[in-house]
Order: C-alpha cells, then structure tokens, then sequence
C-alpha cells in the first residue's frame, strides 16, 4: 500500500504538512529552503511560503523548477494551478532589475522596459533616479545604492546587485594549521561551502549576504575564513563586549595577526586597528537623544567609526539583531562587502527584508538536524514541564490589562520554583544554566538556588570571571537573563532551564538552546527545559517561540510538574 503524501498544499500559499507520514522528515529541510512554518502544533504543521522565502531560495541557487517538484512530489492532492503560477512569477522577479557599474556610474538596468518604467514611475524609487537614459537604463544617485534596493524590495521586485565593491585596504591574514591553544586547526567542509557561497571567487554575484548556522556550529570560525579569503581590512559587529573579546581571542587563536593588527571599539575601549571589533551598542550610543531646547535630535558620534578606515569586508554577527541606525549606516555601504552571521534570520520586529535589501540575501543555510547527525553539534533533547498555577494568580491574569502583563503573571508563577530545584538536583553533575526573563524572578532563583546571577548590570570583567569559572566547572551552575541568549561560548553547558522568555520570541528560543549545542567530548547529549504555567498566556507564547526549533525538526516532549516534584 503507498504512504500517503505529508503534505496539502493550499492556493493561498499555505501548506498543511503531516508530521505522522513516512516521508515527512525527508521533505522538512527541503520544505524549509522556501517556505516559513507558522504553528506547529501535535499533529500538523503550518507553512506558509511568502515572496521573502522565494526571494531567499532564489539567491541561494534553488530553481523554481527545484520548488514545483517538491510540492508536487509531496502533495497529496494535484497543486493548485493558481499557486504553480503565483510561485514561478515571484521567483522570476527576483533578478529581473540589476543594479551595475558602468564609467563609474551606478545604473539600474532591465531587458523589461515596461518594468522600469514602473520603477521610475514609483515614488518609493523615484527620489534614487536621477534620469532615463535608455528604455532599459536609469542613471541611480551616487550613495542611493542601499536605498533604491531597499525600496525595490518594499516594490516586489528586488534586484539583482552586480555593481561590485571596493577592495578595501590590503591585509595579509594567514589561518594557523595548530591553533595558539595547541589543536589542529582547518575549516569544517560546510564552513568552507558558506563561505564559497559568500564570496563566489569575488565576483560579482558574491560579497553580500547572510550565512545561517545553529549556534555551536562555528559561526565566529565562518568570519574568520571569510576574512582570510578577502584579505583586506575588516569590521566586525558584535552584540556584546564579551562577544567582541571572544572575536578577538579567536582571531588570534586561529590566524597570524597579532594583537597590533585587532582592535577593540566598545564602552571601554577606542581602538582601531586593522581588524576592529565593535559593539552595536557603542555604534548606537547618543550623549543626548534630543535636546529640550531646540527639539534636535543628537546624533551617534561612533557611527564615525564605519568610515574611519578603507574597510574591504563587515561582518555583523548575530545579524537579526541589527538595529534601526545601524541599518542607515549600511545602507550607505553598498560598496563594501557584508557578510551576515546569524542561527535565525527570524525578527519579531518583521524587519527581515531589511536584511535582505541592506545585508543581502540568504546565502548558506546548514539545517541544524544534518550538522547534529554529523556530530558537529550535540544531539539535543528539548522537554516542556508544564506547572499549575494557583487560583489567585489565575484572576490576576485574567483581569491583567493586557497579554503582556498577563504573561508575566503567568511566568513567574512561584509554582515553577520547587520544579526547578528538583531538576537543578537532578543535573547536580553537569554545567546547568538557568535563564530567564525578569530580574526579581532571577534574584529570587538565585538566591534559592545559591548560584551566581549575571544580568545587565554584572560589569564585564564580573562576567567573564564568572564564565571562566563555570568552563573550568568551579561554578557549575549559573542564572542568567537574556545577555546569556547571544555569543556567549560556554563549550561545556550541557543543560539549559527556561523559567520564562520574551513572550513569543523565536528567535531567543533558538540562541537559548544554542547555549548547549557545543558537541561534548564524551558525546553526551544536551538538554533544554522549558518552564511553562498550563493554561495561560505563558504557555500560548512558549508554543509560537518553539516554531523555528520545530521547522528544525526538534520536538519537544510534554512533562507534567508532578512527575519532577
């Protein structure tokens, strides 16, 4: 008897996929390629493909004919003809304008001139044209690269950048065969193949886009060989000083440069060297955000920092964190090469299409699954406690507001608190990070747990002492806030606990479990808890932050309270 297909495809671009069929785990990573999932609940799971997603595929080589054979292969009924349509016209738009150089002159160009005229007529594109110079060439303001893509983008028709980029200035930088701690050092095979498919040999088609790799896998080691290949003076962008000095302390594990040739640029150092280092929160940092006298908005003097030197590559790790100012700066660095870090490209702000126009496309993308079968990250074990709440609390919640102020009451449900200790004591012989959202809830954590606490304002130098000590295994167990959810490298933490989160964030459900996905030397798998309070908003907003786990093809495993405790 056949199996039946997994997968219903519907003409308004949704997908309905079994996850019960056979043949469900084979098309998921193909499914993921060009389609988003929206829920997940027990038994089917809700794509939806969008012109983002098509755009996406499209930039990273997939054809449209790759697409249809897909759904088609998979679905149970005959697709619809109106989707088959819409799908082939979304693909194609992408590419179908090109932005190129020509006697130094920026050009948008088109074999459709119908379409350009469109594009010319728009008032989104229109301030970037300064003329029409052919049926199928407009002459672009000089610094409008960024913009008019941008724009083009919010049109539907993003366009194709073959407009090159400067070099940058010259900088030797050779990768280390042995590492200065002493280990064998070379590039990963799928390392290697993200960085191919950034830079495409420096042509023209490479230099510009977004590589997308689980936390754990080697994202900082990507950077690296991405600044070997272009040898050339590099800016790197980074969430934190502690991510900034873990960048710096593997650049020079790995490679020759030297502690002359990286800089730090944060609160606390102004160094520019060739290979500088900066935090997204120096490069945002206003002394005043508006003058009461005169209404003025102040500006961001270390914005200053992205034209001090003949920069040839920027690199932005943790990429879906970029922020509004640092957008506006890219968008006037059209010219340089940029390369993207990230283990989601998801934003709760929707803002992924400013990645997309500003960053670039989605160049490389491993499914997390594949890396874990090829034992590059920790095979991984995701589990939801679900814990009553009182009836007190329960009104409280119900009379909350709004859902924010409901969640919170739901989240810091006293309730969770003996559940954790019991899995605290449960994992007493490994590296257990317990993380959560609001700071008197961690205090409280903290204290009864006798552990460390690190928040926002734990100064550096507290952190890293802190950090060092739990790699070392002094300090075991750590309570975090959400500084723990971005490039912190603690190899060792095989546990991670999650008492409460940022109410739907998918995006900090998956930096979380990265906290724990460095492989362990005697292969032990990880485990990731989730702390959730059964019938609330709580456990509303912990189901949609589990979505981009899920499309990783991680399930979790429903526990009640009363089987810890």
């Amino acid at each position: 008897m056949p199996s039946i297909a997994p997968l219903i495809v519907q003409s308004d671009f949704s997908i309905l996929a079994d996850i019960h069929t056979p043949e469900y785990e084979t098309v998921r990573p193909q499914l993921a390629r060009f389609a988003e999932l929206e829920r997940s609940p027990e038994h089917i799971h809700f794509y939806r493909i969008t012109p983002l997603s098509l755009w996406n595929a499209a930039a990273a080589g997939m054809r449209v004919e790759e697409i249809l054979d897909v759904l088609s292969r998979y679905s149970r009924f005959e697709l619809p003809s109106t989707l088959v349509r819409d799908v082939v016209a979304y693909v194609q738009r992408y590419g179908q304008l090109q932005l190129i150089m020509q006697d130094d002159r920026l050009l948008l160009q088109s074999a459709d001139s119908a379409l350009l005229e469109r594009v010319c007529a728009d008032e989104r594109c229109r301030p970037f044209l300064l003329e029409r110079l052919t049926p199928n060439t407009a002459l672009v303001e000089p610094g409008a690269r960024g913009a008019l893509k941008h724009a083009l983008v919010e049109l539907g028709y993003p366009p194709e950048d073959l407009a090159g980029y400067k070099a940058g200035a010259p900088l030797q930088v050779d990768l280390r065969t042995i590492t200065l701690k002493g280990s064998a050092f070379e590039l990963r095979h799928y390392q290697r193949e993200a960085i191919d498919a950034f830079y495409m040999d420096g042509s023209l088609q490479g230099g510009s886009g977004v590589v997308v790799l689980p936390c754990g896998a080697g994202k900082t080691v990507v950077g690296i060989g991405a600044l070997h290949t272009a040898q050339t003076h590099t800016l790197i962008l980074t969430p934190s000083t502690i991510a900034a000095r873990q960048w710096i302390g593997e650049i020079l594990d790995k490679t020759a440069l030297t502690a002359a040739d990286v800089g730090e640029y944060s609160s606390e150092r102004k160094e520019l060297k060739p290979v500088t280092v900066a935090t997204y929160q120096i490069l945002t940092y206003r002394p005043m955000a508006v003058n009461q006298l005169t209404g003025e908005i102040g500006d961001f003097p270390h914005m200053r920092v992205f034209n001090e030197r003949d920069w040839g590559l920027l690199i932005y790790d943790e990429v879906h964190l970029l922020p509004a100012p640092v957008f506006r700066a890219t968008a006037e660095l059209q010219a340089r090469r940029r390369l993207g870090l990230t283990a989601t490209l998801v934003r709760e702000d929707g803002r992924e299409r400013d990645v997309f126009s500003l960053i670039g496309p989605k160049k490389y993308d491993m499914p997390w699954r594949d890396l874990e079968q090829g034992g590059w990250i920790a095979q991984a074990e995701c589990i939801e406690i679900r814990v009553d709440m009182d009836d007190d609390r329960r009104m409280a919640a119900a009379l909350a507001e709004n859902r924010q102020d409901a969640y919170r009451i739901a989240a810091e449900n006293p309730a969770k608190l003996p559940v954790l200790h019991s899995l605290v004591q449960r994992h007493r012989q490994d590296h257990v990070l317990v993380i959560g959202q609001y700071i008197e809830q961690l205090e409280t954590v903290a204290k009864r747990l006798e552990a460390p606490l690190l928040t926002g304002k734990t100064p550096t130098a507290e952190r890293e002492r802190l950090y060092a000590a739990f790699r070392r295994g002094t300090v075991p167990l750590l309570v975090v806030s959400k500084i723990a959810n971005f490039a912190v490298d603690l190899p060792d933490a095989d546990v991670a606990i999650q008492i409460s989160g940022t109410f739907g964030s998918r995006q900090e459900e998956a930096q979380r479990l990265g906290r724990i996905l460095r492989p362990k030397a005697d292969g032990r798998a990880a485990r990731f808890y989730t702390m959730v309070t059964r019938d609330s908003r709580d456990q509303e907003f912990s189901a949609k932050r589990q979505l981009f786990l899920a499309e990783q093809g991680y399930r979790y495993s429903i526990m009640d309270a009363h089987e810890l405790v």
